[in-house]
């Protein structure tokens, strides 16, 4: 069910959407005071290219602090219009009946997409 719904995902807007992410994160990266924001846009790439199966959970590594003003640098510059457009088109397929799951998933991926420093991705393929 996971390989139809990652399919769909990515026939109807999936795979433009995780290109966009990695081509930001690509971006990002060719500074070297954007790793961090790269390595975050990479995260949510991945989850956009296979939401299906993936689970977001808090990261063990001891960031401590620094993970705080780090989302909200990150919601300032651009997180807050990711969140707000993944919470519209959640809404907007969660409106049909047919596009509860994919809505679902819009849904996973605005909670990434408001802070995802501190939180990992793990997929299960």
């Amino acid at each position: 069910m996971r390989i139809i719904g990652n399919l769909l995902w990515w026939l109807f807007g999936g795979l433009e959407a995780a290109i966009g992410y990695f081509t930001g994160s690509l971006a990002m990266a060719i500074t070297i005071i954007g790793i961090p924001v790269a390595l975050q846009t990479f995260k949510i790439g991945l989850l956009c290219l296979w939401p299906f199966g993936a689970e977001v959970k808090d990261t063990k590594s001891p960031t401590g602090c620094i993970r705080i003003p780090l989302n909200i640098l990150w919601i300032v510059f651009g997180g807050l219009w990711a969140w707000l457009m993944h919470v519209f088109f959640g809404v907007l397929l969660f409106i049909t009946i047919i596009g509860i799951p994919f809505a679902k998933q819009h849904f996973k991926m605005a909670g990434l997409s408001l802070a995802p420093f501190g939180k990992d991705v793990e997929l299960h393929i």
